[in-house]
């Protein structure tokens, strides 16, 4: 049996998809490029292992659990349409001790101006599973930054289950628009939706489908990553769900979710997925149908959607089938992902005594919209970029966060507390079901008896019901000299 998987691992490398990552160590160029991924040309913000090879989506940055990360980010932005600086964050990671490489402009860092390069140095320690990357400056992003980043583990929980598990099996979804992010309107409706970079609009030509290629009988761990500025999407794969036997419907339910959000899960079976913007899932998908092509499928909730004309749609191909477009049908989905229904492989241990009011500071962040200004407050207070990093103001000790951001910024908590956060839903701007990953960004203010800072970063990634979010987490610092920490409502999404 392990020879012939080593076999089929071999002949699946060789029946390659898509290009060669880079990682843990490379330059990062970012330039501008005219790529027309859905038929429609236009000038782009795309990234590469050297300016050459910069493509849409980025190129897919891979290492393993314990490597330490560092990506030189060369900015080669000429295009005065768009923004010519840049940063990038690394979303997903916790960067703990290392907050100045998480790449939130105005925040840790300033951006990178053209002509210039910024080495993000950063380690994985304990962390595996399947991130994304993105301009951190403005909304550069959505004019084509962004790409997928994949923390392979050794000793994977859940390796039994697959066989495949490769550059090849990493899907992309995004959001195009025709027009660079400047000038596209406050809430722009994209043009197309691509999966792995391909895609068509209504109206434009019929340009070639992503295909994803498979062997039959073997599992495939496919991670699903949505990298879109605003749809989320309902993605499925034709004649992977159900299948008729005799008079009997036979429900197979062959997307089995073990990952989320850099998370391992209890293995759930689903028939469908719905992904929110910046979220990620990696499922389980058995090749055991007959060798042919499917239809991919992945609807968004806003813009153009279904599938006519050839809109939302990639390629399932199986080896040996014809090089022709499926003519499969789509079958109602009868068992959708259900975040409710995710729980953790390994029981998180939540800090606090497991009551309500078991915390000890217990903190309501209220996000509304401001009509008038176009702006997002969280509390009644809106975010103003300083001119000089906060964190790099913070470092030097000349003055503190409350000095650099407006009143209402920032919230000073004291150490070795246990902290609960929550943001109510049901108004403009405020969360909805399933709330995009939080980070929160803290730092560590020296004591008297320490000259060092220390900086870390906790994630919280699962919203605990459909209306309100609730986050219940410790500020045990990783150093007891440190007495009391801060963090600001401003944190990255």
């Amino acid at each position: 049996m392990l020879r012939s998987t080593v076999f089929f691992a071999a002949l699946a490398s060789l029946f390659s998809n898509t290009y060669a990552a880079i990682g843990p160590q490379a330059d990062f160029h970012v330039v501008n490029k005219v790529i027309a991924p859905d038929g429609f040309s236009r000038s782009a913000v795309l990234a590469g292992g050297s300016p050459a090879s910069a493509s849409f989506p980025g190129p897919l940055v891979t290492g393993w659990k314990g490597n330490n990360f560092k990506l030189n980010v060369i900015d080669s932005l000429t295009d005065v349409s768009m923004l010519k600086s840049t940063s990038i964050h690394w979303h997903g990671f916790f960067m703990a001790k290392t907050a100045w490489a998480d790449g939130p402009a105005h925040i840790t860092q300033c951006p990178i101006s053209p002509g210039h390069s910024f080495l993000y140095d950063f380690k994985v320690p304990d962390q595996a599973g399947t991130f994304w990357y993105h301009s951190h400056l403005s909304t550069q992003y959505c004019d084509g930054l962004r790409g997928a980043f994949v923390v392979y583990d050794l000793l994977d929980p859940h390796r039994s289950k697959y066989d495949i598990d490769n550059e090849d099996t990493v899907i992309t979804l995004a959001d195009w628009y025709h027009h660079p992010a400047a000038t596209a309107g406050v809430v722009p409706t994209p043009e197309s939706n691509l999966i792995n970079g391909k895609g068509r609009y209504a109206g434009g030509p019929a340009t070639p489908f992503a295909v994803i290629k498979v062997i039959k009988g073997l599992r495939y761990r496919f991670r699903l990553v949505n990298t879109a500025c605003d749809p989320n999407y309902v993605f499925s794969i034709d004649g992977h769900g159900l299948a008729s036997r005799l008079l009997t419907t036979i429900i197979l339910f062959p997307h089995t979710v073990i990952e989320a959000d850099g998370v391992n899960t209890q293995p759930l079976e689903v028939d469908s997925i719905q992904i929110y913007a910046g979220q990620r899932y990696s499922f389980v998908l058995k090749a055991d149908q007959p060798i042919g092509n499917y239809w991919i499928r992945s609807n968004p909730n806003i813009g153009t959607r279904g599938f006519e004309g050839g809109l939302n749609l990639a390629i399932l191909r199986y080896l040996l089938a014809p090089t022709r477009d499926p003519t499969t049908t789509q079958t109602p989905s009868v068992k959708p992902l259900l975040e409710t229904n995710l729980h953790p492989l390994t029981k998180p241990a939540a800090p606090g005594r497991p009551v309500a009011g078991g915390a000890d500071v217990a903190i309501n962040l209220a996000v509304t919209f401001d009509f008038s200004t176009l702006l997002f407050m969280i509390n009644g207070a809106i975010f103003s970029p300083p001119t000089v990093p906060v964190l790099l103001q913070i470092m030097s000790g000349a003055q503190s966060a409350q000095d650099l951001l407006p009143a209402g910024s920032v919230y000073t908590l004291p150490p070795n507390k246990v902290i609960e956060l929550t943001i109510p839903g049901g108004t403009i701007g405020s969360p909805v079901r399933p709330l995009h990953s939080l980070h929160i960004r803290l730092s560590y203010r020296p004591s008297l008896y320490s000259t060092r800072s220390i900086f870390t970063e906790y994630a919280f990634l699962f919203c605990l019901d459909d209306i309100n979010a609730n986050w219940v987490y410790s500020t045990l610092s990783p150093s007891s000299e440190a007495p009391e920490a801060m963090y600001t409502t401003t944190s990255t999404l």
